[in-house]
């Protein structure tokens, strides 16, 4: 097992190096590294978590142009953030987001705390978020430790364990701050982040173009790639349901509001049954009179610990039949429903009944 080194700095002028790097190289024209307020990098950050820069700039600049300041989101409805957050996952994210400006705008007149500690208070701000939004907006001394931070130092040091584990996850920190300069520590962060993710990628690192690469551990094994270690692999489980498509003779379909916590919280969706005797309990659930049924296309939904197997059904209602709306259903012409928050794949099977 791979020992790192007490000795923190064992690369010489190791923040120069990497700054002189982002100086040449480093990403500056992104659309949240234009007026850099905590605001803008925050929702930035939060984006990005699990998301690549690419997917996430047209989120970022929609979001950014309905709601441009802390105060606007706070005010906005759930629903509406979590329209403007449909189809990039993980939609906790988008409800602590509304959270968190709430709390901004009722109780620290829209400003950020100063402190990391001050941030990580706030829902959904972790201790490497808070510190990007800290160090990049506000030039605050503040390391990061997000995936990318994680694979360079993992590398540089050639940690073979993986980097989820505790005790190596505090070396890392140790690590992660040990290396951060005093001064242009909002370039160093986002330095850092470019590091990761356009040089020393998962595979196929450039490392004949790093920066590091005469110090680094990994290069120097033959097999940079074999760090970080991956985390242990656990057969994901397969989950099976019945995605219930009731149009009404008017075309509109039937959705239902997903409870705030869980799988899709808070979301618009199809409703499910695992009914054998689907047509017959749809009736009985919903007091309705069924006149056609047909089931559509299945396919495989992924999530990062499970597969759900999808199988629509389409399901045409009697004239007479009423199924009233409340604020759990609610019937919905097809082009309106595709601009609330819908998860992924509701939203294709909805955006294939549109192309019929």
């Amino acid at each position: 097992m791979t020992e790192i080194m007490a000795e923190i700095t064992p690369i010489n002028h190791f923040s120069t190096r990497v700054l002189n790097w982002f100086d040449e190289h480093g990403r500056k024209n992104l659309p949240w590294q234009q007026d850099k307020t905590p605001y803008r990098v925050w929702i930035s950050e939060i984006m990005l978590q699990q998301t690549q820069v690419t997917t996430v700039i047209p989120y970022y600049q929609r979001f950014m142009a309905s709601f441009p300041d802390v105060f606007s989101l706070a005010q906005a409805q759930e629903d509406d953030v979590l329209a403007h957050w449909s189809g990039l996952g993980y939609y906790a994210r988008a409800r602590n987001l509304h959270k968190t400006a709430k709390i901004l705008a009722d109780e620290k007149q829209g400003e950020f705390p100063t402190s990391v500690e001050g941030v990580t208070e706030l829902p959904g701000i972790g201790r490497s978020t808070a510190a990007a939004i800290l160090s990049i907006s506000r030039g605050v001394q503040a390391a990061i430790l997000d995936g990318n931070v994680k694979r360079v130092l993992s590398r540089l040091h050639a940690i073979d364990r993986w980097p989820g584990e505790k005790n190596t996850e505090k070396q890392l920190w140790e690590l992660a701050e040990g290396y951060a300069p005093e001064q242009r520590c909002g370039d160093y962060t986002q330095a850092m982040m470019d590091l990761g993710a356009t040089l020393c990628t998962r595979s196929k690192p450039q490392c004949l173009l790093c920066p590091l690469q005469s110090d680094c551990q990994g290069l120097a094994t033959g097999m940079p790639t074999d760090f970080p270690v991956k985390k242990p692999k656990k057969a994901k489980p397969v989950k099976a349901t019945n995605m219930l498509v009731l149009q009404n003779a008017q075309g509109q379909v039937l959705l239902e509001k997903r409870p705030t916590t869980g799988i899709w919280g808070g979301l618009w969706s199809l409703p499910e049954s695992q009914e054998s005797e689907l047509i017959l309990a749809t009736e009985q659930r919903f007091q309705a009179q069924i006149t056609q049924h047909q089931p559509l296309n299945g396919f495989r939904h992924t999530f990062s610990h499970y597969h759900l197997d999808i199988q629509p059904h389409q399901f045409l209602l009697e004239q007479s039949s009423r199924v009233a709306d409340n604020n759990k259903y609610q019937w919905y012409d097809l082009t309106t429903a595709l601009t609330l928050g819908l998860p992924a794949p509701i939203r294709e099977i909805l955006e294939s009944l549109l192309k019929q």
